[in-house]
């Protein structure tokens, strides 16, 4: 709803001073503040003061508009164009129009060649009330019952204007003045606290620098004490072995039916002598296998690795451990993960110590051994479970800790070092994957080995080997070239042999043969830059390739190898493990592509 409730004319000085009275008047009227009412009469006189100095007339309408927010709107219309006004832009800049623009809420100009127009509103404060034609009808009848003040009144009621402001802008100063001078106050404290903070940051950071100090002292001592206690293991181990073998030895020759017979005593006597000395060679294998592991010097030479076979060596050999026949030594056939590609070394070493500890702590009921894949995880699951005495469980964590043994009847008749699950431990993470135990006092423990899921079942066995069409040997020394040509030629088509990097240049451009053996130290251009560029040529990248070398590679290098071939040691090389690293070859290629 709207409505215009005064209408006046804008012809000179004397009608600037009425519009300004009528201006304040009415938004009196219609409930605006003093101040509101003196920024809405100062608007329109610095508005009519323009048109007054251009001398042009014009029509003042009051109105009010409730289209959104309720507003006293104010516009001034006039006939032709200002002079030297061409535009609504030129209007606008006008010192009256924006004096008026910033005193009220919104303005609005338009300059054109027949006339133009400058509209004001200011926004009704909420206690206005709703926009009624009742309200509007006595709005209308207010405005022509009001009479023009005289000069003196309106010049008394600017002066109180004036004062009033002066009055505001002074207690406005006064706070001004105050908030000043607490913040200065305030600046002051917090200077005083900053200094005092900086201060004892300082102390304090010269007491951190003085802790990191210490602690580099500590590191290096605590490093220095470490590699002294590796260096004490492994130089103790090996004088022991030496004295240990001849006393196992000559204690079996002791005992042999061949040898001078001995009283019933003596055998005794004996028996014990050679059981004490090999367990004592037992712990002291198991001491330098800890020691290399813990100074990184233990590396795993994984191969392709047939778990029935490992399977069988442990049921053979470990059955005698029972502590009674009611005890069953279990191992599950691996048919769903026949092979497994690890260190098989490693594998039998975890096992047996898992195995034998179950054996060890059961008096009945069974120790039982299973393989399965969990592909969900990526990984193989060997596990070893017993019906035993179990493990507390404050001390389910504490086991994998050197030399902790868990104190009860059974470890004071079956002894141990405390060092078979640290170490079991250790070379599953020297494999890759993960050991862990549960266990549950008197109803057994569960021992779970956890290998990366590399194995590829009914892929091959030792039985039926892959087979391989063309094979490129890279080998300068020629009895080695003799050694793998024998080993891989019954499971190849044509074997072809390069004794440089050159040949092997030639005979790679020539055909791309299905698996490359390579050596690193061979004549220029040498094995390393014979397989990168392998990798990089398209038409060789997915040929898989055994690095079959003597080097001393460190462990950067090997990973580098690693993961763009197979990597075997000359020392440890066989026909099976030169077999089974091809396939493990052709799957790191497929897994790759």
């Amino acid at each position: 709803m709207s409505g215009v409730v005064l209408e006046l004319q804008l012809r000179g000085e004397q009608d600037v001073f009425l519009a300004r009275q009528r201006a304040r008047e009415v938004a009196a009227l219609v409930g605006l503040e003093n101040q509101d009412q003196v920024r809405v009469a100062t608007a329109l006189s610095e508005l009519g003061r323009e048109l007054a100095v251009r001398r042009r007339a014009a029509t003042v309408t009051f109105s009010l508009a409730d289209e959104g927010a309720p507003e006293l709107r104010l516009e001034a219309r006039w006939q032709g164009q200002l002079p030297g006004v061409a535009s609504s832009h030129a209007l606008a800049k006008l010192d009256g129009v924006a004096a008026a623009r910033r005193l009220t809420d919104r303005c609005e100009v338009r300059s054109e060649a027949d006339g133009g127009s400058v509209s004001l509103a200011k926004r009704l404060p909420p206690h206005a009330g709703p926009l009624t034609p009742a309200w509007l009808s006595e709005l209308r009848v207010k405005c022509r019952g009001s009479k023009p003040r005289s000069a003196f009144d309106e010049l008394h009621r600017q002066n109180d204007d004036l004062v009033r402001a002066l009055e505001t802008l002074t207690l406005r100063q006064d706070d001004l003045i105050r908030v000043n001078t607490e913040l200065e106050e305030t600046n002051q404290g917090v200077l005083a606290l900053h200094a005092e903070l900086s201060l004892e940051l300082d102390q304090t950071n010269q007491g951190v620098v003085a802790l990191y100090a210490e602690l580099d002292e500590k590191s290096i001592e605590l490093r220095e004490a470490s590699e002294a206690k590796t260096r004490f293991w492994r130089n103790v181990s090996h004088e022991l072995r030496t004295p240990i073998n001849a006393v196992i030895g000559l204690s079996g020759l002791l005992l042999d039916a061949a040898a001078d017979p001995l009283s019933e005593e003596q055998h005794r006597q004996v028996q014990l002598i050679r059981e004490s000395s090999t367990v004592l060679q037992a712990l002291v294998n198991e001491l330098l296998d800890v020691a290399k592991a813990e100074s990184g010097h233990l590396e795993a030479h994984p191969e392709l690795v047939a778990l029935q076979s490992i399977f069988d060596q442990l049921r053979a050999t470990l059955r005698p451990l029972a502590l009674t026949p009611e005890v069953a030594l279990v191992v599950e056939e691996p048919a769903d993960c026949r092979f497994v590609w690890t260190d098989p070394v490693m594998l039998t070493r975890i096992l047996r110590n898992v195995i034998g500890n179950g054996l060890k702590f059961t008096e009945h009921g069974e120790v039982r051994c299973s393989a399965s894949p969990r592909p969900d995880l990526g990984q193989v699951e060997i596990v070893v479970s017993d019906t035993g005495i179990g493990i507390p469980e404050e001390h389910q964590q504490r086991v994998f800790e050197e030399f902790h043994q868990v104190p009860g009847p059974l470890q004071q008749v079956s002894g141990g070092t405390g060092l078979g699950l640290p170490y079991a431990s250790r070379l599953a993470q020297l494999l890759g994957g993960t050991l862990g135990l549960t266990s549950e006092p008197g109803r057994g423990t569960r021992v779970a080995l956890r290998l990366p899921l590399t194995e590829h079942a009914g892929e091959g066995s030792p039985g039926s080997p892959p087979r391989f069409g063309s094979v490129l040997i890279v080998e300068d020394d020629p009895g080695m070239r003799r050694v793998l040509r024998g080993s891989i030629a019954p499971h190849a088509g044509q074997v072809t042999e390069a004794e440089d990097g050159g040949a092997a240049l030639r005979a790679l451009r020539d055909a791309c043969p299905d698996l490359v053996l390579l050596d690193l130290n061979i004549p220029p251009p040498d094995g390393r830059a014979l397989l990168a560029m392998m990798r990089e040529d398209p038409r060789l990248r997915d040929v898989p390739i055994v690095v079959v070398t003597s080097a001393a590679l460190d462990r950067a290098e090997l990973a580098r190898l690693n993961s763009l071939a197979v990597v075997l040691d000359k020392s440890r090389l066989s026909a099976d493990q030169l077999i089974g690293a091809a396939a493990g070859a052709s799957r790191l290629v497929g897994e790759t592509t």
